[in-house]
């Protein structure tokens, strides 16, 4: 479950500005706020079903998102590919272009 959640506020970080402000607020809600589906539906005046329902689909549409972009797997490469250079060189010249390769978003 904790490996689910993580990859979903990942996912979430990355392809947010394509979501609804509905899915939006649920994702929060649910994910950031650890509000349950029956305090969510409460809160919104819908079912508990129709929470669980968008919340569902949303992670369906994320991780859509990233199987067709891939955004979140070619940042987490090029994180990778930066602390490997960082471990490997003293390059003053070096470290300050993955410095500012780490600092482009």
């Amino acid at each position: 479950m904790l490996e689910k959640m993580t990859q979903i506020n990942e996912l979430y970080d990355v392809y947010k500005a394509l979501l609804t402000d509905k899915q939006r607020a649920y994702i929060e809600m649910y994910y950031h706020e650890d509000l349950s589906l029956a305090e969510i539906a409460n809160d919104v005046g819908v079912s508990r079903n129709a929470v669980h329902d968008n919340i569902r689909r949303t992670e369906k549409l994320l991780a859509g998102y990233e199987e067709k972009l891939k955004i979140y797997e070619k940042d987490s490469n090029r994180w990778a590919i930066c602390d490997k250079i960082k471990a490997s060189t003293k390059d003053k010249t070096v470290l300050e272009f993955v410095r500012q390769l780490e600092a482009v978003e």
